[in-house]
This record gives structure tokens, C-alpha cells and sequence, in this order.
């Protein structure tokens, strides 16, 4: 059944009481040095109004990003999987240990320094999704496996499943690994079927490791317009990568990870055979990407999870008719599209092209129009990257800040 709220009514609704509401000129302005003195160990004495934050900055709306969290874990519990978050999304420990906390089997990282960083925060079941192929980066991965008991981290070649093994003897540890395999988009892992078998079997004799089973992430499927396309294109992506993981388990070899899916498809992914758990993403925060995609019940919106992140702006022109310029450009919000959306706003449209600045253009039927010095929330294009571009998160209930959360991962793509 389709959801009676149209795109643009449930954008509306989705940041309701944010954007809508007029903002006095004198406001504090709170530098983010200011909020983490204030905030020791994360949490605020007293709630500082969001309008008060210094801008650009990055929010999080707690209440969405808990009911998100919900949303997922009980849907994969009922579908008999488990979540294996992605950390690239948030790069914030506060969040992978609250994705723990709430029934996710561990977190996934795409980086050797992410993981790093997650585990000196207190995150101990990691897979590292992305294979390491230089010898720094292979040395680092065995030291982190040294301490980390729940390090997994993945192989697509032959060659590189050796140096690993010969790593692991020179560091004194036995690293457990996993087989990446391709879903099809020639990006990362290894052909399906005999050639992943022979290398899972290769590792498997090797004395430096332990095979832990299989990885298949599809990214392609997870932005599918439509429902029943992106279903029936993610079930056919990943049929010879389930029939890969059978032939794992006919061959005697560790098949108790079989990973892959992602957010555009965690109440799809269950109906492949053998997969274990989901490498969600994006769900925590949403964005304007997955947006537009169209979920199961609503078929021009994916409002399965809520829009929880925002990037807080300030209106700095207001003189040119039929616009208005802010603060948040493309080294706040990154140029990835679809653009920003205003929150809470119909009638409008943003873009941030522009290094520095942010462009709000009115249309006829605009719900309002901003002065300088207003401020106004944006729902983000791609989160992942924009994370990537803050220090800290504001943890945000109504319009008081309640936590400041480091985004400790920040940079770390190496």
C-alpha cells in the first residue's frame, strides 16, 4: 500500500519545528571549542539551545537516531539476521558502541585507521571490509589483531592472503579473515564460485590464518529506485555469492559470516541463503540519496528511517530577490547530489556548489522566506562524506544539545 504522504509533504514533515521556527538575532553563537569545555565526557550540565551553536555545524537528532536504531534491530532480529553497522557513516565511536548496545553482532570499517581508532574507543568486534595490500598497512592490521581479539579483516587474491599468513607468524597471532567476493561491480573481491572456493580453501591451510567465512557487499542494489526492482535486483546480484558460501559449507570450511546488504535493502538481504548479518550504513542519520529511492510501504519516499543529521547554517544575504546566500557551502555539506534539502521548508530549493556559501532559491509557493541572521537546518545529501568534513556531532533532543560526540574518525582513510 502507498503511503498517503507525498515526497514533498513527508519532506516537510520530516523536519517539522526546525527550519519553521524564527530564530532571535542575538543569539551566543557557542564555538565548538566552547562546547567540548562544557561538555566533559560528552555530556552538556545543562542543555544549550541548538540555535545557539556556532555555524556550520553538524547535528544529530537523538530521539531519530535511537528510533533508527530500533527500526533496524528489530526488523533483522525478525528476519533471523543480525546488523553489522558500517563505521564509515558516522566515524563516531559513541555511535558504534550505542549500535552494539543495541543488538548489532559488531561494526564494520573501511579503513585500517578506522578501525584503529574504534578500537582504542572501546570497539572490539570489528571486520575491516577493505583488503590490505601494502606492507605497512598489512603490519598495522596484525598489530591491531595483537590486542584485538574481534579484529576480522578480508582477502581477495591469493598473493595477498600469503602475505597475510606470513605477517601474522612474524607478529605471533593467527588473523581471522574472510573472503571478499564479488557481487558483480568488478570493484573489490574475488570471482564467485570456484575461484572464491579454491582461495577459501587456500586460507584455510595457511598457519598465519583462520578462515571466518565470506563478505559480498552490493553497493550497486542499495540505491535502486523502487522497491521491487531494487529486490529483484539485489536477490540476482548476490545468487552466485550464495551459492559460493553453500559450497564453503559442502567443503567443510567456516561459513559463520556470510556479510554483505546494506540500508537500501536490510529487509531484503534475509531472503538471500546463508547471509549472516547486514552491512548498514546510512540508516543511523538517512540523507537525501536514500530519500528519494522509495521504500516497501511508500513508494515515492523511503521513510523507513527518519532524517536524523543536519547541518545548521546561518543566512548571511537576503538583498537579491528570490534568494538568499548561508554559510554552509560545499566544505560544509560536499557537492554530492541530489542537493541538500531545507528542513521543515517547501517551495525552496539549496545548493551548496560554492566552497564557502549555500544558495537557497524560492520558488512561488515558498513556505517562508529567511533575513540574515537567521538560522535553518539541511537534511544532508550523502552522509558519509559530509561526516567526514566535522570535528564533533551535537546530540540534539528537541532544540537542546544534550551530548558532543568527537567524530574520532575523522580523516582516517588510510
Amino acid at each position: 500500500m502507498t503511503h498517503p504522504l507525498s515526497r514533498r509533504h513527508f519532506l516537510h514533515a520530516a523536519g517539522a519545528g526546525a527550519a519553521s521556527v524564527w530564530i532571535p538575532k542575538p543569539v551566543k553563537g557557542y564555538s565548538a571549542a566552547e562546547m567540548r569545555r562544557q561538555a566533559p565526557g560528552g555530556r552538556l550540565e545543562a542543555g544549550i539551545s541548538k540555535w545557539d551553536l556556532d555555524t556550520p555545524c553538524l547535528c544529530v537528532d537523538l530521539d531519530r537516531l535511537e528510533g533508527n536504531l530500533d527500526r533496524m534491530q528489530t526488523t533483522v532480529t525478525r528476519n533471523g539476521i543480525a546488523s553489522r553497522p558500517h563505521a564509515k557513516t558516522h566515524k563516531c565511536p559513541a555511535i558504534a558502541r550505542l549500535q552494539i548496545a543495541t543488538g548489532s553482532v559488531g561494526i564494520c570499517t573501511a579503513k585500517i585507521s578506522e578501525a584503529e581508532v574504534m578500537f582504542e574507543h572501546g570497539v572490539e568486534q570489528i571486520l575491516l571490509t577493505t583488503v590490505n595490500v601494502s606492507p605497512r598497512k598489512i603490519r598495522r592490521a596484525m598489530y591491531l589483531r595483537k590486542w584485538c581479539d574481534g579484529f576480522v579483516q578480508a582477502v581477495d587474491t591469493a598473493a595477498n592472503a600469503r602475505e597475510l599468513s606470513d605477517a601474522a607468524a612474524e607478529a605471533g597471532v593467527v588473523a581471522d579473515v574472510t573472503v571478499d567476493v564479488d557481487p558483480g561491480g568488478h570493484r573489490t573481491g574475488i570471482t564467485p564460485g570456484a575461484p572464491a572456493l579454491e582461495l577459501a580453501q587456500l586460507v584455510d591451510t595457511l598457519p598465519g590464518l583462520r578462515l571466518r567465512g565470506m563478505l559480498c557487499y552490493d553497493g550497486g542494489s542499495q540505491h535502486v529506485t523502487g522497491f521491487a526492482e531494487r529486490r529483484r535486483r539485489a536477490l540476482a546480484n548476490l545468487e552466485a555469492a550464495a551459492d559460493t558460501a553453500d559450497r564453503m559449507k559442502r567443503s567443510g570450511l567456516d561459513t559463520g559470516i556470510f556479510s554483505g546488504g546494506g540500508t537500501g535493502t536490510y529487509n531484503i538481504d534475509h531472503e538471500t541463503p546463508g547471509m549472516t548479518d547486514v552491512q548498514v550504513g546510512s540508516y543511523v542519520f538517512m540523507d537525501a540519496q536514500y530519500l528519494v529511492i522509495g521504500g516497501e510501504d511508500d513508494e515515492e519516499v523511503y521513510s523507513d528511517f527518519a532524517p536524523a543529521l543536519t547541518v545548521l547554517t546561518t543566512v548571511l544575504n537576503d538583498q537579491y530577490e528570490g534568494r538568499a546566500t548561508t554559510d554552509a557551502g560545499a566544505k560544509a555539506n560536499t557537492i554530492n547530489r541530489p542537493w541538500p534539502i531545507v528542513a521543515g521548508e517547501t517551495g525552496m530549493s539549496y545548493t551548496s556548489g560554492s566552497d564557502e556559501f549555500g544558495t537557497i532559491r524560492y520558488e512561488e509557493n515558498a513556505s517562508r522566506t529567511y533575513r540574515v541572521g537567521d538560522k535553518l537546518e539541511l537534511i544532508v545529501s550523502h552522509c558519509d562524506p559530509v561526516v567526514n568534513l566535522y570535528d564533533q556531532l551535537y546530540g540534539v533532543r528537541g532544540d537542546r544539545v544534550d551530548v558532543v560526540w568527537p567524530i574520532a574518525g575523522r580523516g582516517m582513510s588510510i
